[in-house]
């Protein structure tokens, strides 16, 4: 499954991408598209699968028949034998030319399956890749995610300080006028003091989101990054998450995780009929040519009847060409004892092969897992986002209230402050369960195909 991959935008003086503006606010699309091209785990992924690809050229390179030449000089002094004449002389210098080729007409069709293999390795390997980007791709989705939570609950921290420090102002006004006494304003000075370090805690939150989303994108420095914060629609209880068994069976054929182990299952089946392959017997094709000039080689130019055979200069070109030789040799090499080597081989594979497919199955088990908990975390946050939506409207409603007795100094500042921050804990757990929501919910999708977004349509 290829997965929707994304552009890129912004920032940072030296990692601007050229046409973005250093303002530009990214996109989830953006950030995920970064992040995959400058990932250091995707590019040695990457090499990793180039290095495959060369693999299986090289295996089928393998089926050409061989091609090596040599050639040497040597130089011998003393009892030396002149080939001419096949007397010994005291010195020859001799340079000798060979070719030699070989092809493998069979061999327990060990060259074919190998290329086989290399084709699932590398079609594995490419699956592999993918799985680095859809890791990725997660991890930059949560990142995202994660902003745009910090962020909400950072404006939740500012408004809380904002009513309390309004309340300061109102408070203070009717301690000088005799209407409250003097602890009322000190209580909400230090509800107000509070507040302000929750709101400094909020701020370090986002700043940690927006670290660890520059960490996953690779980028130098936080800048003036920023994200695009999109409004985000919640359904209702109507709402329909698909089953876990729809799910998994399209996660099943899609998921790169599981294609890869499938391929590693049929490269050991491939492995163990190459082992099995060193049984047969081996028939081979070689051939080759030799040459060789000596400098005590003489050519025959005739025979006197008187002196005998005449002997005359042998050039270095006419004795390259007529000492020429051709061979050509049909080989057969049948095993019959190798140390128990083939047997050992064969059951290795064997071995290999059954924990391939334990590894398959270990791989299936563990998404199903995946899904079933991403399915219940999905739900249980669509439900806990509801019920804190109605929390939220209370809560709202009893601050409302309370508020307005507060500042006719019909309640206490305790009272204030307890209603206050009822508000707050809700407006929290209704941010969070929307969020966790939104991330489960794009989980299930993508196991079934589809992109990261920032919607919740299937």
């Amino acid at each position: 499954m290829k997965k929707i991959v994304y552009v890129l935008c912004l920032v940072l003086p030296g990692v601007i991408p050229q046409g973005f503006s250093q303002q530009k606010a990214w996109t989830l699309e953006e950030c995920v598209q970064y992040a995959i091209d400058h990932n250091i785990t995707i590019r040695q992924q990457d090499i990793n699968t180039r290095y495959n690809e060369n693999q299986l050229r090289q295996a089928k390179i393998n089926q050409l028949p061989n091609l090596n030449g040599n050639s040497n000089y040597s130089y011998q002094q003393g009892r030396a034998l002149d080939q001419s004449t096949y007397s010994f002389t005291q010195q020859v210098n001799y340079v000798g030319l060979n070719l030699n080729s070989s092809l493998t007409l069979f061999n327990g069709l060990q060259t074919r399956n190998t290329i086989r293999q290399q084709k699932y390795i590398l079609q594995a390997s490419l699956e592999d890749l993918e799985k680095a980007k859809n890791d990725i791709s997660v991890n930059v989705a949560l990142a995202y995610l994660q902003i745009l939570l910090d962020k909400e609950l950072l404006d939740v921290a500012e408004s809380q300080l904002a009513v309390s420090q309004q309340q300061i102002k109102r408070t203070k006004e009717l301690v000088e006028a005799g209407s409250l006494a003097a602890g009322s304003l000190y209580e909400i000075q230090a509800q107000a003091a509070s507040e302000e370090v929750q709101l400094i805690n909020a701020r370090n939150a986002l700043d940690i989101a927006y670290l660890n989303m520059t960490q996953l994108l690779e980028l130098d420095s936080v800048g003036s990054f920023d994200i695009v914060s999109p409004g985000i629609t919640i359904p209702d209880s109507g709402y329909i998450i698909p089953p876990v068994s729809l799910v998994y069976a399209d996660a099943q054929k899609l998921m790169p995780q599981v294609r890869s182990a499938e391929y590693s299952v049929k490269r050991s089946e491939i492995e163990l009929r190459i082992a099995q392959g060193a049984r047969n017997p081996r028939v081979s094709l070689s051939g080759s040519f030799n040459t060789y000039f000596s400098d005590n080689l003489k050519k025959v130019l005739g025979v006197d009847p008187v002196t005998g055979v005449i002997y005359g200069n042998y050039p270095f070109g006419k004795q390259f060409q007529d000492n020429q030789t051709f061979g050509l040799t049909l080989g057969l090499t049948v095993p019959i004892f190798n140390g128990w080597q083939v047997k050992t081989s064969i059951d290795n594979a064997l071995l290999n092969l059954d924990n391939a497919q334990y590894q398959l199955q270990f791989i299936k088990n563990q998404l199903h897992k995946e899904i079933q908990q991403a399915y219940a975390d999905a739900s249980g946050a669509l439900k806990k986002f509801l019920a804190s939506q109605s929390t939220v409207a209370s809560a709202q409603e009893s601050f409302r209230y309370t508020e307005e007795k507060f500042n006719v100094g019909l309640v206490n500042t305790v009272d204030f402050n307890a209603a206050k921050n009822q508000l707050t804990q809700a407006q929290s757990d209704m941010l969070s369960s929307k969020y966790e929501f939104i991330f489960k919910v794009n989980v299930l999708k993508f196991y079934r195909g589809q992109p990261f977004k920032l919607d919740i349509k299937f």
